[in-house]
């Protein structure tokens, strides 16, 4: 019996995929839920699963876009399960006949002609003063091609003797869908960006004094993370146009904080969502951050973990960065901007002091989110971040961190 795999329906709102890798070859015998290829969609990377045992012909090739729904393999059901023991490949072997080995043919020695190049060839030679009997032409008999001559006489100023190579590689679905949703919300949002630094003292004596016992008793670090993610939580409920959206002539506004963070997965820029996150601990963010993180770095982020969001946090300082102006994850209207952390010094009560500084930055949509509201929003989750004790933990370190 022959079953025709068919692409499943990654999302409600997937039509096509592309098909990023085949994990089988044409021919190869197969076991049912086996993975045995990679699609890409416009959200995610999936693997998609082999519905039997048998042997497959592939329908379509590597790159190709496919519709949900259409055939992009055969599997012949009726196959029986090829041998593979030990002894029967052994005895294989010893039944092949053995073929002589033929020594390869000398390479033949071409003798360059110099002096002869072709008209283009010539045309350039003679503009620098150059004879063709100078160059080592690599055309047929060594005949001086138009590259032969081009290379021999480099521009002014164009360095010669490196690597001058290219490549050329398809970009996947996904991260083509990434360029255009980016490009979409520099061209079709009034976005601004507003800046602010943070001293991350405090947060930094809060993990010294209990990062260890917090991983101990939950498996996770206290990273930065949560503290953000819960500075914004509150200061969203502080600006609420800033957990807020435009659909069509009206603002759509969000009682809850879904928060998506940006993520860096084998296939590019990833999205995953931290749901309700009003209503989760210290340790409940670290834990959810960790799960989505690892399932992006794995490619097993699914299209419903990256849908939806109310507000992005996105931290280049990971990665270096000091200062950026993030761009909106449409339909969103704000996104956090995260840094890395460098010693500063800086004025308090009239000193100079070293601390570790964090300049964060927001970029918001000016159609909905006004200037004053912004920059607001911003200061709420400075004070937040600098204060975490008296405003995140409500002066009880202990049972927020649930040690």
């Amino acid at each position: 019996m022959i079953l025709e795999m068919k692409v499943p329906s990654p999302g409600e709102s997937i039509t096509e995929v592309e098909i990023a890798e085949w994990l089988v070859e044409d021919g190869d015998y197969v076991e049912k839920d086996q993975a045995i290829a990679e699609v890409d969609s416009d959200k995610a990377t999936l693997e998609l699963p082999a519905e039997a045992s048998g042997t497959i012909t592939l329908k379509a090739e590597e790159g190709d876009a496919v519709a949900v729904g259409a055939v992009v393999c055969h599997i012949d059901t009726s196959a029986a399960k090829p041998e593979g023991s030990e002894a029967t490949i052994e005895e294989k072997k010893e039944e092949a006949p053995k073929v002589e080995e033929k020594a390869a043919p000398a390479p033949e020695t071409k003798t360059y002609a110099t002096g002869s190049a072709s008209p283009a060839a010539k045309k350039i030679l003679a503009e620098k003063g150059m004879d063709a009997a100078s160059i080592k032409g690599t055309g047929k008999d060594g005949r001086v091609t138009k590259e032969d001559a081009v290379k021999a006489v480099p521009s002014m100023g164009t360095p010669t003797g490196g690597s001058r190579g290219s490549s050329r590689s398809k970009m996947s679905m996904l991260r083509r869908k990434v360029a255009e949703r980016l490009v979409e919300a520099k061209n079709t949002t009034a976005m601004l960006t507003t800046f602010n630094e943070v001293d991350m003292s405090p947060i930094f004596a809060l993990r010294k004094e209990y990062k260890e016992t917090f991983k101990a008793k939950h498996g996770v670090s206290l990273g930065f993370m949560s503290f953000f993610t819960l500075a914004v939580v509150r200061a969203l409920k502080m600006y609420p146009a800033v957990n807020s959206m435009i659909d069509g002539k009206e603002m759509l506004s969000y009682d809850f904080c879904d928060i998506s963070i940006a993520v860096s997965g084998p296939k590019g820029l990833m999205v995953p969502v931290i749901r309700n996150a009003e209503n989760l601990s210290f340790r409940g963010v670290e834990s959810e951050v960790k799960r989505l993180a690892l399932r992006a770095r794995d490619g097993q982020i699914t299209v419903d973990e990256m849908t939806g969001g109310t507000f992005t946090i996105t931290n280049g300082g990971v990665f270096g960065s000091m200062l950026s102006t993030p761009i909106i994850n449409p339909p969103q209207s704000g996104i956090l901007g995260m840094h890395n952390i460098v010693e500063r010094p800086v004025a308090v009560d009239g000193k100079v002091e070293i601390r570790p500084i964090m300049y964060v930055a927001l970029s918001y949509d000016h159609r909905i989110i006004d200037g004053k509201e912004s920059v607001g929003f911003l200061v709420a989750v400075k004070e937040a971040l600098e204060n975490p004790v008296e405003i995140l933990m409500n002066n009880e370190v202990k049972k927020s961190l649930e040690l």
